[in-house]
């Protein structure tokens, strides 16, 4: 059996409460350059964002649910943390395509080089790409 044979986690799906459905998937699409094929029920209560293997499912407030970021329990925490090839690269794109950055690139203490985007229902969405990426053990510490 090879190493990706016997992994049994392969993704994660963030489930996000939004205010406004279609104005929250358009915000992904747009300015984060996320895609979708059709929105659940009607009016639109349900979508699934796709970008490369990254999904986030945003859900309507209409049933009673209502957007809850983490940083209104706690001012420095992330709603998720999307690791990425470049974090420079994909923060020149997200700035050229209008998204609300909060944070620009920087390296982090943890291992990181990582900047945050605010999305429209103020979830914090950390962006990020491993430093010691590709080096040998000896010299991750």
């Amino acid at each position: 059996m090879t190493a990706t044979e016997d992994q049994q986690l392969l993704n994660v799906s963030p489930y996000f409460f939004v205010a406004d459905l279609v104005r929250a998937a358009e915000y992904y699409r747009d300015k984060l350059g996320f895609r979708f094929d059709r929105y659940w029920g009607e009016p639109p209560c349900f979508v699934m964002v796709r970008r490369d293997r990254v999904q986030f499912m945003l859900r309507s407030g209409l049933y009673g649910g209502r957007p809850q970021p983490n940083r209104r329990l706690d001012g420095d925490s992330w709603d998720a943390y999307v690791y990425v090839r470049d974090a420079d690269a994909l923060h020149a794109e997200f700035r050229g395509r209008g998204a609300e950055i909060i944070r620009l690139p920087e390296d982090q203490p943890y291992g990181c080089r990582d900047f945050e985007v605010r999305d429209v229902d103020d979830y914090v969405l950390c962006f990020g790409h491993d430093l010691m990426a590709g080096k040998p053990v000896e010299e991750r510490s």
